[in-house]
């Protein structure tokens, strides 16, 4: 007898509840939704979810405070809404990082290195960020943005020279905009992305999020994100 859609629906609610649980560390009996009131303060991933957590509650209690027997629920969800309710499931369990899913080799630059350089990195890598360091102390993010700002400030001087312009230079252009963040590689993909929102509504462009493996930034560089990078994510 083939896996009725209610019943995997109610499973994944279950093993939803119990994750929800988890992460506020109880196992105290709660009702759903104020699980999702006290998990959602704590995790991205169910405020990303929140909307469809609360309709599946709803859903899940029509089926089985309905039922007129064993055999027989009132309501049977649609294959897509099991479909999402088994990924939701997935995302709480095995959350997506930042670090799995964005690392990668950097290219690290020093403030000493020149414009010129940095120029033909864009043009072999098509990169649009630059972490630029003083040996192995961060300095600051050159972005596209910041060198445009330098060459309109320098463009007239008489000594302009791509090949004699260091980045620390330019980095004194972008040292003024806050346009990166660093983040923990265990930081989720929805964390990330609420960051960049955030910083929007505060009126604070991030051009991207530098990851380290605890979040600070006297770690090794091991991935960035960019807004354009997470538009993937669903």
């Amino acid at each position: 007898m083939p896996t009725r859609n209610s019943d995997r629906f109610v499973t994944a609610y279950n093993r939803i509840d119990q994750l929800l649980k988890d992460i506020i560390g109880t196992q105290e009996h709660m009702a759903f939704f104020r699980l999702i009131d006290f998990s959602k303060k704590k995790n991205a991933t169910v405020r990303r979810y929140e909307a469809d957590l609360r309709e599946y509650g709803d859903l899940r209690n029509a089926i089985i405070h309905n039922r007129t027997s064993l055999e027989y629920a009132i309501a049977e969800p649609h294959d897509d809404v099991v479909k999402n309710i088994e990924e939701i499931e997935t995302a709480l369990k095995i959350p997506v990082t930042v670090g799995s899913m964005f690392r990668t080799n950097v290219t690290m630059f020093q403030q000493t290195d020149s414009l010129s350089y940095a120029l033909k990195v864009i043009k072999d890598k098509k990169y649009n960020q630059f972490p630029v360091y003083d040996g192995t102390e961060f300095k600051g993010l050159i972005t596209p943005v910041g060198i445009t700002m330098w060459m309109a400030s320098t463009v007239e001087a008489k000594d302009f020279s791509r090949k004699r312009s260091t980045l620390g230079e330019i980095l004194a252009h972008e040292n003024s905009r806050e346009n990166h963040q660093f983040i923990n590689q265990q930081a989720s993909v929805y964390e990330a992305l609420e960051i960049f929102k955030e910083a929007v509504t505060r009126g604070r462009r991030l051009e991207a999020l530098l990851i380290t493996e605890d979040g600070k930034p006297n770690k090794k560089l091991i991935g960035i994100v960019t807004p354009m990078s997470l538009m993937k994510i669903k």
